[in-house]
């Protein structure tokens, strides 16, 4: 007879559901991030050429420690990346100017 204890599942593992909607995912060409003593915000934006307003797609929300654990698997994973396919070239752009909604004169 087969084990029981092969079904269950491993006490420190997490199951993770993936609905369809969010696998199909958001394009991002742009991040922006600020944070404050208590949390980061990163705001992915898609900015499309002669388009002159552009909308936030999506927004995490991160403690201190969890954007430092993602800065670094970031930085694995392109390590890993450029390892396996050459190294990711960064062009110089002008810097855009972002304009989160009205503003005022003090």
């Amino acid at each position: 007879m087969a084990d029981n204890k092969d079904n269950k599942p491993k006490q420190n593992q997490i199951n993770i559901e993936l609905d369809e909607k969010v696998a199909e995912g958001t394009y991002s060409n742009l991040a922006i991030i600020n944070h404050s003593v208590s949390e980061f915000v990163v705001d992915f934006v898609s900015i499309m050429p002669g388009t002159p307003k552009s909308k936030v797609k999506s927004r995490i929300i991160l403690t201190p420690q969890h954007a430092k654990r993602l800065l670094k698997a970031l930085g694995e994973n392109v390590q890993r990346f450029e390892k396996a396919h050459g190294e990711i070239k960064d062009y110089e752009q002008p810097p855009i100017p972002l304009n989160f909604g009205p503003t005022g004169q003090a």
